[in-house]
């Protein structure tokens, strides 16, 4: 504190491009409790909401000529309905709702995100993680429905040879017990990297003589968190699927 008061004193420039990731109350200060409506709550309930104004509100009165909001709703639709089909087959498509709400909530949160001032939650490992669990455990319990102590087969590779098959159904097991680990990392440390490089371009714009050349890197990076946005949300939900498909047939 006394080295970033003595900068500060110096007119040096001082950012911390981490604090935009600091969950805090969004009435008012103080401590955050269990019942507290933070910023990381509001945006949220925001992603929350403008996915049922999409989806709902834009599709209640469909016509032949779509509006702007029912052609995206339906595009977004058709291409989360074509991808539960093509990876999990007519049989994961009846689990298409459950695929639809994750890819949706997350992609909306993270468009959300790259407004300014706002609050990106699947920035945060306690969003992401609990995300993954929902789909780990999920998958597990419908494997072990569907298909009883068949679905160990998953861990089980028949087609290697027989001395192996133990070591690999190991790596097998230690693989898959890893998969929300993964699954929730992914999204979060690519999220919150892309936003704390911008805060580090937009630190340095303030210094007049690299100004321009910041504003330059921080419009690109802009750019590209907004692919990044869509393309982390879509890694999330081909995941899903894929894990969704092992449950569903769990043989090699």
């Amino acid at each position: 504190m006394a080295t970033e008061a003595q900068g500060e004193e110096a007119g040096g420039l001082v950012f911390h491009p981490m604090d935009q990731f600091i969950v805090e109350p969004f009435f008012g200060e103080g401590a955050v409790a269990w019942y507290t409506i933070t910023n990381a709550t509001f945006w949220m309930a925001l992603a929350v909401l403008t996915t049922f104004a999409l989806l709902v509100l834009g599709t209640s009165r469909r016509s032949i000529i779509p509006t702007r909001m029912q052609s995206v709703a339906e595009l977004a639709y058709g291409f989360v309905y074509k991808m539960v089909e093509d990876i999990c087959g007519k049989e994961g498509v009846k689990y298409f709702p459950y695929i639809m709400t994750l890819f949706m909530f997350i992609v909306t949160a993270n468009f959300l995100g790259l407004i300014p001032t706002a609050f990106s939650p699947t920035s945060h490992f306690a969003v992401t993680v609990v995300l993954a669990l929902a789909v780990f455990l999920t998958v597990t319990v419908l494997g072990f429905v569907k298909n009883g102590t068949a679905f160990l087969g998953l861990f089980w590779v028949a087609s290697a040879p027989l001395a192996l098959r133990p070591v690999l159904a190991i790596i097998e097991l230690i693989s898959y017990f890893v998969r929300p680990v993964s699954h929730s990392i992914r999204l979060a440390g690519n999220i919150m990297a892309g936003h704390a490089v911008i805060k580090v371009f937009a630190g340095f714009a303030a210094i007049a003589v690299i100004s321009p050349a910041s504003i330059v890197a921080i419009t690109a990076m802009y750019g590209l968190e907004v692919l990044v946005a869509f393309i982390q949300a879509y890694v999330f939900t081909i995941l899903a699927c894929v894990y969704l498909k092992d449950a569903l047939h769990p043989g090699h």
